[in-house]
C-alpha cells in the first residue's frame, strides 16, 4: 500500500473507474424459475412466516408479495443463466485483496401480484458498484444488482440486492478481554408489555380484542384484521420444536458455541425464537417437546429459554 495519501487516492480511483465500466453489464440473462407459481410453495411460506391473510388462500389466492425473490432462486443446481461479467467484477474485487463478502441489503418494488400458474422470468443487471469504503469488517465495495421479473412477460417486480466484497480488516495483535455481557433487548413502546412480562416470569401474547387473533412477535397492530387494540394472554409454557439452527460460527464472547436456536411453536399456537436448554445441542430435533423456564444471564438480564428433555 502506497505511503502516500495523495497516491493511493489516486490508485482507488483508478481501480473504482475499472469497477464502474461494469455498470451496466448483466448479471443474469434469460432466467426462467424452475417451478410455474404454485400454490403448495406458497402455503409451506406462509406457514413459515405465519402469515394467515386469507389473500393468500382459496380461488383467487396470490402469493405473498415478499416472496418475489423465491421464484427466481435456483437452488442448489443454480439456472445457468450467471453472467461472465458479473463473474469477472468479483475476480477483479478478489485479485484486489477483496475476498470476503457479506450481504448488506435488498429492496423490493412489486408491479402486480403474482398469482398461481404464472410463469417467472427474470433479467438481472449490475447496476452500480461503490467507490472504496472502509466498515468495521474491513475496506471493499458495495455491488449492486438489480433484477426485472416479468409474469407471463408483464412486469411484476422488481428486486435490488446489495452485498459488501471486502478486505477483512487486520485484527489487533494483543488479544481484548472478553466481553461476557449478552446483549441487550431493543425495548420500545411496542414491545415494552412483552419484557415487563418476562421480568415477572410470565410469557404473555398479544390478542387481538377485534377478531383474538394471537400474534408473536409483538407488533403494534393485528396482522390478521389490522385492528390497533389488543390485551395478552399468558402462555402455558408448553411447546415443541418447530425448526432449529446449530450455530458454531461466528464465536462470540457472550455465548459458548455450538448450541442450539429453535423455532418454537407453543401451545397456543404462536411461535418464538429462543435457546433450547436441557439437552445436548445434537439432541434437538423437530418436533422435541419443550417447556418454557427463565435463564438469568448476568444480574440484570433474564430471558425466556425453553428445556427439552432426552427422554
Amino acid at each position: 500500500m502506497s505511503a502516500d495519501p495523495a497516491g493511493d487516492a489516486d490508485e482507488a480511483a483508478r481501480f473504482h473507474a475499472l469497477l464502474k465500466d461494469f455498470e451496466g453489464r448483466p448479471a443474469a440473462s434469460g432466467g426462467r424459475a424452475k417451478d410455474l407459481v404454485n400454490e403448495p410453495m406458497i402455503r409451506h411460506w406462509c406457514e413459515a412466516m405465519g402469515d394467515t391473510n386469507p389473500a393468500y388462500t382459496g380461488p383467487d389466492a396470490i402469493a405473498p408479495p415478499t416472496m418475489l425473490q423465491a421464484w427466481t432462486m435456483g437452488g442448489l443446481s443454480g439456472h445457468g443463466d450467471r453472467s461472465y461479467a458479473y463473474d469477472e467484477l468479483l475476480a477483479l474485487l478478489d485479485g484486489a485483496g477483496c475476498t470476503s463478502v457479506v450481504a448488506t441489503d435488498c429492496e423490493q418494488e412489486y408491479l402486480r401480484p403474482l398469482r398461481p400458474g404464472d410463469a417467472v422470468t427474470f433479467d438481472a443487471v449490475i447496476e452500480s458498484v461503490s467507490p472504496r469504503k472502509t466498515t468495521k469488517l474491513g475496506t471493499g465495495h458495495f455491488v449492486t444488482t438489480r433484477m426485472d421479473v416479468h409474469a407471463n412477460g408483464e412486469p411484476a417486480g422488481t428486486h435490488r440486492f446489495r452485498i459488501l466484497k471486502f478486505a477483512p480488516a487486520q485484527r489487533a495483535a494483543q488479544k481484548r478481554p472478553p466481553a461476557t455481557r449478552r446483549p441487550r433487548p431493543v425495548i420500545n413502546r411496542d414491545n415494552q408489555g412483552f419484557w415487563d412480562g418476562v421480568r415477572e416470569h410470565k410469557l404473555l401474547i398479544q390478542r387481538c380484542t377485534a377478531c383474538a387473533t394471537l400474534r408473536f412477535p409483538w407488533l403494534p397492530g393485528c396482522h390478521a384484521c389490522a385492528g390497533p387494540d389488543w390485551d395478552t394472554v399468558e402462555a402455558s409454557g408448553a411447546g415443541t420444536v418447530f425448526s432449529y439452527v446449530v450455530m458454531h460460527h461466528p464465536p462470540f464472547p457472550a455465548f459458548d458455541p455450538p448450541y442450539a436456536v429453535a423455532l418454537v411453536e407453543l401451545a397456543e399456537g404462536v411461535r418464538i425464537i429462543s435457546n433450547i436448554t436441557g439437552v445436548p445441542y445434537d439432541k434437538v430435533r423437530i418436533g422435541l417437546p419443550v417447556r418454557l423456564e427463565f435463564l438469568r444471564v448476568d444480574e440484570d438480564l433474564e430471558l425466556p429459554v425453553f428445556r427439552g428433555s432426552e427422554g
